[in-house]
């Protein structure tokens, strides 16, 4: 089996194996410099060596390079609190341009060789003459990245509905994909402002409990069906899926909420079959 390492390279982001390549003594929390498809990188050990299966392998492995050093980390610090400014000037130079795109972030890599330039737009954007005039700016290579609305949201941060930092930047890795069925589940109000977030998308935390509702809606009586209660016959009018009660209407118009478990089915009376003579 082979040999890998888990390298993540910013938090809640999802994780991914490398070839240890004979460095020795990697442990969780190490900082290393691994080789990308884009460029050297300065990742985070979240998962020491271990073997796994062949077929958990997409492609070929690329090799950590070494651990990194305290120059490594003293540069990446460097050029991390230069994005911001990095950030204003690209902004400054796509407004000169005319570009319909909005500009969410720039980020360097940790040795300054490359600076990745994240946008969201509407349209396809040709972008090359804006990449010549930040290479020229910069002196560096140049790489921009299109977006989606919720990658955004992530990037840039923020406070959600609930007034808590949102899940996709502090605790969700990958993005879990959300329906308007799971709202009706909930018996949410299909309001789009109480039930997406600031990406304009569907909540995430619609999944959080999308399994209980799921469990709990085939458990409760439809809507429309005749129950037997201690106070009498009714139909059920609705339930509280959170709470486990159903709401009866009983026959004399009176609605109660009754707890799911003191529901019974309706006394059906046996019909006596006559004798032909």
């Amino acid at each position: 089996m082979p040999l890998i390492v888990g390298i993540r390279f910013k938090p809640t982001t999802k994780i991914y194996y490398f070839d240890p390549a004979g460095v020795q003594g990697l442990h969780e929390d190490d900082h290393v410099v691994v080789e990308t498809s884009r460029a050297r990188e300065l990742g985070k050990v979240v998962i020491a060596p271990k073997e796994v299966p062949q077929e958990k392998i997409v492609g070929q492995l690329k090799p950590v390079l070494r651990k990194a050093t305290a120059v490594d980390l003293t540069n990446a610090q460097h050029f991390a609190c230069r994005e911001e400014e990095a950030l204003q000037q690209c902004q400054e130079k796509a407004a000169e341009q005319g570009l319909p795109i909005k500009l969410i972030r720039a980020e360097y890599n940790f040795d300054g060789s490359c600076l990745v330039v994240f946008f969201t737009s509407e349209q396809r954007i040709d972008f090359r003459a804006l990449v010549k005039d930040l290479a020229r700016m910069f002196r560096t290579r140049i790489e921009m990245r299109q977006i989606g609305v919720r990658d955004a949201a992530k990037l840039l941060n923020g406070l959600g509905p609930c007034g808590r930092p949102l899940c996709c930047s502090t605790h969700l890795c990958q993005f879990i994909p959300v329906s308007i069925k799971m709202a009706k589940q909930q018996n949410l109000p299909l309001n789009p402002m109480g039930i997406s977030g600031l990406c304009g998308r569907l909540l995430c935390c619609l999944t959080y409990e999308n399994a209980y509702y799921q469990e709990a809606r085939r458990k409760m009586p439809k809507v429309g069906t005749e129950v037997r209660t201690a106070d009498g016959m009714g139909k059920v009018t609705g339930y509280n899926m959170l709470k486990e009660t159903v709401r009866v209407e009983l026959d004399g118009g009176i609605v109660i909420e009754v707890p799911l478990d003191q529901l019974r089915p309706p006394t059906r009376t046996k019909r006596r079959r006559g004798r032909s003579r």
